[in-house]
């Protein structure tokens, strides 16, 4: 394998092995972004025979897909650290390895969550000055969507990691989904600065003393749906809490509604009426349309999808990565925090 010195191509490492519906889905996402796009090349990380097989059903860019062998897998109920250790010829450690080593410019994997939150660190590396690397997956509100960090790498976060946080996480926000000068708010019981527990208490000063994040206070759970912020600050237990109550709820909410549209004759024929715009209104409430969620941080990207991931999550997830590239995130994360670094040396 080259190294990555084509700057029109983004390189990324799909994990073709990972998740509920592999090797099905992931190959099919990849077929599906490199269908679309010919800025693109997908190394399909796993089991050569396996994933050729899937490959076979295809028609596709030859030139933008290629299979990459990994003997091994990291099931999900593996002890992170020491599989990531012992299974140096998983699709993970494979796929990370090549981030590492500049031959792809990005890992995406639906596999076991504390294996790719280790394999992030240990293999690929945090940027010099971070402390904690936060997974931030895009959330749908009312406004559009939310960046929701940390949603489950860090659950003894300290305010100094959470300070951190809020700046990738503007970021992010400002340069990858195009929101200039994005709210920031942290995970409150209440508006008063002066509520939370010792961790909120701690860090909303601070919040409130930087000067390159658009600092708005707390917000409340039931304010977050709403989209009254841009960029959601809390450590990995509230986010991950947050977050799953958000799918539940979503999933639910969904499925009443599709229950009493179909429970009488003129309830149905009102569905058909309704049905186009319905379906609009539904899809705004996707997550998967977002893809994945990045480990923001690291001296390259990783991104982390849902482990039942469709074709669909899989393919924006790539289109994410195109985007992460080309605005530079890495650096633009690297420069903000050299510059507090000198700031505080002062």
């Amino acid at each position: 394998m080259q190294q990555n010195d084509s700057l029109g191509i983004t390189k990324i490492a799909l994990d073709a092995m990972g998740g509920d519906n592999a090797p099905v889905e992931p190959v099919k996402g990849a077929v599906d972004a490199v269908a679309a796009r010919k800025d693109i090349k997908v190394f399909l990380v796993g089991q050569k025979d396996v994933i050729q097989k899937e490959l076979e059903k295809y028609t596709y860019p030859a030139g933008q897909i290629e299979v990459v062998h990994a003997e091994e897998v990291i099931e999900t109920a593996e002890p992170p650290v020491q599989a990531i250790r012992k299974k140096k010829q998983s699709s993970i450690v494979v796929g990370m390895n090549m981030v590492k080593q500049k031959e792809a410019d990005a890992f995406v994997s639906a596999g076991s969550s504390g294996a790719i939150l280790v394999g992030g660190q240990v293999i690929v590396g945090r940027i010099k000055g971070i402390e904690r690397p936060p997974l931030a997956p895009l959330i749908p509100t009312e406004k559009g969507v939310s960046l929701l960090i940390d949603c489950g790498a860090n659950v003894d976060a300290r305010p100094s990691h959470l300070v951190q946080f809020a700046k990738m996480g503007s970021i992010y926000m400002e340069h990858v989904v195009g929101i200039k000068n994005p709210r920031v708010a942290i995970v409150n019981i209440g508006a008063e600065e002066e509520k939370g527990n010792a961790l909120v208490k701690e860090t909303f000063p601070l919040l409130k003393e930087c000067g390159d994040i658009n600092f708005v206070g707390s917000i409340e759970a039931r304010e977050i749906p709403h989209g009254e912020a841009d960029v959601i600050v809390c450590e990995a237990f509230v986010g991950n809490v947050i977050l799953k109550l958000y799918e539940g709820l979503g999933g639910m909410l969904m499925s009443v509604v599709k229950k009493g549209l179909m429970s009488t004759l003129r309830s149905k024929i009102g569905a058909a009426l309704a049905l186009p715009a319905l379906k609009s209104t539904l899809k705004a409430f996707d997550a998967s349309q977002y893809g994945g969620a990045p480990l923001l941080g690291l001296n390259g990207l990783v991104v982390k999808t849902h482990g039942s991931s469709k074709a669909n999550e899989i393919t924006n997830s790539i289109y994410q990565c195109v985007t992460f590239k080309e605005e530079d995130i890495n650096g633009k994360i690297r420069n903000n925090i050299n510059s507090s670094a000198e700031r505080e040396g002062m």
